[in-house]
């Protein structure tokens, strides 16, 4: 019972963390080949604005981030795409590990544009990537939204007791057609999810499960923002803000920023707030 009821917690998690949408007009492809990412710009022209990566979550695309992109002027936006999410063929995202090489490609990028110490701001899975990111002394400035440093710890588990489980729902997402049959209506529920591969889709979700970035905070020297999503129920809202500020316990100076009620993607379900968070965040120190 138990091993089934956590199998049904991952699969509402991984349904939790599918979110994105289609990028909007006025983008131009950045100078950078990879089999494993896409970067697209927006804004400023090079010299005449902050540089800000924006990283979109699990299965979404750049598409994410046009709210963002339309309200705030003055910056010159890096919008990484990760290859098999969201339309974008998944090259050599199709099989092995994920989240490390997807990292280590956008730190590749940000060398190859001469990017110095840019703003690095991700949602879910890209506030992940964002933390690894910031642990490799790549960012100026970190915004995580709504993202715990242990993936497992957003449906209630931890990396070393859903680790397994999440090898299992990976092989049920891509070895069988139930599995497959599950995962893809999930995507096509979600309309900025549409077009994402599903073994990519999995192997996110298992390296994910198997991250635990934790222990590791306390050397994180940038300036970090956290934003996360609340509900309208207070006890509830209370319970997430207590377990986001223990999570992030150990970075010095870390501001956490509820927002609410929202369920998981902020920047869509409360734009206006969202925008002026993170509007105050790039403002120079």
């Amino acid at each position: 019972m138990r091993a089934v009821m956590n199998r049904r917690v991952m699969m509402q998690g991984a349904a939790l963390l599918l979110a994105g949408g289609v990028l909007a007009p006025g983008a131009w492809a950045a100078p950078f080949a990879s089999r494993r990412i896409a970067v697209t710009m927006r804004g400023t022209g090079r010299g005449t604005g902050r540089d800000v990566v924006l990283i979109a979550g699990l299965a979404s695309g750049p598409g994410l981030w046009n709210g963002v992109v339309g309200a705030l002027s003055g910056y010159r936006w890096h919008l990484v795409h990760v290859r098999g999410f969201a339309g974008l063929p998944a090259e050599a995202n199709a099989s092995g590990p994920l989240v490390q090489p997807v990292a280590d490609e956008i730190a590749r990028y940000i060398a190859a544009a001469g990017l110095e110490r840019p703003a690095i701001v991700g949602h879910s899975m890209g506030g992940t990537l964002a933390m690894m990111l910031g642990l490799k002394g790549l960012a100026g400035r970190l915004m995580v939204v709504d993202m715990l440093p242990e993936g497992a710890a957003m449906v209630g588990g931890t990396a070393q007791g859903m680790g397994f489980l999440a090898d299992q729902l990976g092989q049920y997402f891509t070895g069988t057609k139930a599995g497959r049959a599950y995962l893809a209506q999930m995507l096509a529920e979600m309309p900025g999810a549409r077009g994402s591969d599903p073994d990519v889709i999995a192997n996110a979700l298992r390296d994910l499960a198997n991250v635990d970035l934790g222990p590791q905070l306390a050397r994180l020297a940038a300036p970090m923002e956290v934003v996360y999503a609340v509900g309208s129920d207070a006890a509830q809202a209370s319970d997430i803000g207590r377990t986001f500020r223990a999570a992030y316990a150990a970075k010095r100076g870390v501001r956490l920023v509820p927002v609410g009620p929202s369920g998981h993607v902020v920047m869509a379900d409360q734009p206006a707030r969202f925008n002026a968070i993170l509007g105050d965040f790039l403002k120079p120190i």
